[in-house]
């Protein structure tokens, strides 16, 4: 069972807000067993939405589509699809009083622009919206399902998950999607690939694995479609035990895992603090820690030292190894680790130091350059990285590479 979604609203097109409604949808859909073939977006257009449903009718079997639907003369698809199913639109008298009752709570006059509101095409199975004006409209035609809701994404959501979802379980004979993802780590996607590239080639037909990368982490995800989910859900838990043996050392866990979540869990397991001193990760690595509920029991300080006198004032590093070796350099990176250790009292402590860019590279020292200093309670080391070119990917990367550095020496 196939689907697509389409959104609708010039706003996405112009980049003005971001579809997040795809996404939830794509989702839901997933979880009952319907694959999404296809997403798209498309502007305020009549003939846009007349070309966009007859294409994709013609390859799936449903069609759910946000957006559009508001009181104003720019929403278009109710029209839209009157037309297109050969149908007049009729005021439906439960919509009506619903949306004045709604309208006199928020003390807002029920206006004709409101009144519209509830004029619904005629062929369609209405849906009760509960949380706004625009209800929503269920239509069939060929043993295909289109379903239009509003684009206020917690109207859809309601919409999505009370009704919608219990249509289509039940209108249609749904076998399960099964997704798992393992997280990866510390090994890059091409020698991640090389290094399990038998695995793989071993894969039962039914499964599909994909590879995700981001900053020093790739997901793996193997899917299996329109299967039976027990025995599917146990296969994959075979395959995915099978890699397991192959790159012990990479795993760090399933599904949202990350490997900052794996420091968290071991700090706490083992009673132990943390301290971070940085420089071109501007508070990035602390940030990743104290968004964890439960990081106050082990994240002891963290310091962004950006100037030289930060370094010498707060950390203790030495001027004149400034001055001789320059900031982004290995004897400062271990200074600002020892010293992020002994200021905030901890046992562990991580440090960055590095060039960020745009400006600031020299041919010695090119932007990217990146020293990342670990300080545990019996040694202290440090690291010299390349975290690429743009800004935002440099204290990502530096970013990623400082805390799997700390794992792994946990």
């Amino acid at each position: 069972m196939k689907a697509t979604i389409v959104t609708i609203g010039d706003e996405i097109l112009i980049g003005q807000i971001l579809d997040t409604n795809s996404r939830y949808i794509s989702q839901a859909l997933n979880r009952i067993g319907v694959v999404v073939a296809e997403r798209t977006s498309i502007g305020d257009s009549a003939e846009q939405i007349t070309q966009t449903l007859t294409r994709a009718l013609e390859s799936t079997d449903i069609v759910i589509i946000t957006g559009g639907l508001g009181p104003t003369k720019d929403d278009i698809t109710k029209h839209t699809l009157a037309r297109y199913f050969g149908s007049e639109l009729v005021y439906n008298a439960e919509v009506g009083e619903f949306v004045r009752t709604l309208l006199e709570r928020r003390g807002i006059a029920f206006n004709d622009l409101n009144r519209g509101q509830a004029m619904v095409p005629k062929c369609c199975t209405v849906l009760h919206n509960a949380h706004g004006t625009a209800p929503g409209m269920w239509f069939e035609q060929d043993d295909k399902v289109v379903v239009s809701l509003p684009g206020v994404p917690f109207e859809m959501e309601h919409l999505i998950d009370d009704s919608v979802i219990p249509m289509l379980k039940a209108r249609f004979e749904l076998k399960a999607i099964v997704h798992r993802t393992m997280i990866t780590s510390g090994i890059a996607e091409s020698l991640l690939a090389e290094r399990i590239a038998a695995w793989e080639d071993a894969l039962p037909d039914v499964l599909h694995l994909a590879y995700l990368p981001a900053p020093n982490v790739v997901r793996l995800r193997l899917s299996a479609y329109e299967v039976e989910q027990s025995e599917a859900e146990a296969l994959i838990d075979s395959q995915f035990e099978a890699l397991r043996q192959i790159i012990p050392e990479a795993v760090v866990g399933f599904e949202g895992a990350t490997v900052e979540q794996a420091v968290h869990n071991w700090m706490v397991a083992n009673r132990c603090t943390l301290s971070v001193a940085e420089s071109c990760t501007g508070g990035n690595i602390a940030s990743k820690f104290t968004a964890m509920a439960g990081a106050s029991a082990y994240f002891n300080a963290g310091v962004v030292s950006y100037s030289n006198e930060a370094k010498c004032d707060i950390l203790g590093v030495n001027g004149e190894d400034i001055a001789r070796y320059g900031a982004v350099s290995e004897t400062v990176a271990l200074q600002m680790a020892q010293g992020a250790r002994r200021a905030g009292r901890s046992d562990y402590a991580i440090a960055t130091t590095g060039i960020a860019g745009p400006t600031g590279g020299s041919a010695e020292k090119p932007v990217g350059t990146v020293w990342i200093a670990i300080a545990t309670p019996t040694k202290c080391f440090a690291v010299l990285k390349n975290c690429g070119t743009d800004r935002r990917q440099i204290i990502d990367r530096a970013t990623a590479y400082a805390i799997k550095l700390l794992y792994d020496n946990l």
